[in-house]
């Protein structure tokens, strides 16, 4: 006949130490004479200890195991520690508040770090490496202005945008965006790639046809699968 044993499960804390660890933990809280409980803890703490004997000599470890018999007592052990009692707020500590940009983006179709980009480019020398990246800047703004607005932006626009950001530090011309290659891909969203499409059907197609001729039996199965 099968019995039925109800085990009383209690999720532990720091699982590592065992449930005969948590026990004497509990122990510990039961006794009332405060100088017995004292010297039960220190005998607690190194009984802990010899779980992790090889431990022993590094630095700090008595201290994280007086942290420990705490933490597995949920805090509410009162006994004399060497070290200083840990809190709750150790194990789950609140993460500071972290302060919210207010500041408007100016234009959104770029993001605010082509702005900081251009505007730490304004404050180096004018020369030829300056006028190339401020280009390549501007080829990048025209294919996020296209993603966002879905139609292809004046190349004056553009101009006239960076001249704002830069507030008339960068002033280009058409002749320096047209001069570069446009490595920028500018696609409709939720448009597929007909040509990859068909290229990879026709791959699998190819490698279906070969599996069947090589293996006649699984040409069988198929003919019998698809009713041919």
């Amino acid at each position: 006949m099968e019995k039925n044993y109800n085990y009383e499960r209690k999720k532990l804390r720091l699982p590592e130490y065992g449930r005969h660890i948590h026990q004497m933990v509990e122990y510990l809280m039961s006794i009332q004479d405060r100088d017995l409980r004292n010297s039960q803890a220190r005998v607690v703490v190194d009984i802990m200890g010899n779980l992790n004997p090889i431990l022993r000599d590094t630095a700090d470890f008595a201290h994280k195991l007086w942290d420990h018999l705490f933490i597995l007592s949920d805090f509410q052990l009162d006994v004399d520690s060497p070290y200083p009692r840990p809190s709750s707020d150790m194990l789950a500590p609140k993460p500071e508040k972290m302060a919210y940009p207010d500041k408007k983006i100016a234009f959104k179709q770029y993001g605010k770090n082509i702005e900081h980009m251009l505007m730490k480019l304004a404050e180096e020398k004018e020369d030829p490496a300056t006028t190339m990246i401020a280009a390549n800047i501007a080829k990048y703004m025209k294919a996020k202005s296209f993603e966002y607005n879905q139609e292809h932006p004046n190349n004056e626009v553009i101009l006239n945008d960076i001249r704002k950001m830069t507030k008339d530090a960068i002033q280009l011309d058409e002749n320096a965006i047209n001069s570069l290659k446009n490595d920028y891909k500018q696609t409709l969203p939720g448009h597929k790639n007909r040509k990859n499409y068909s290229s990879a059907s026709h791959t699998s197609a190819k490698s279906a046809s070969r599996a069947n001729k090589s293996n006649p039996k699984r040409r069988a199965n198929n003919r019998t699968q698809y009713g041919k």
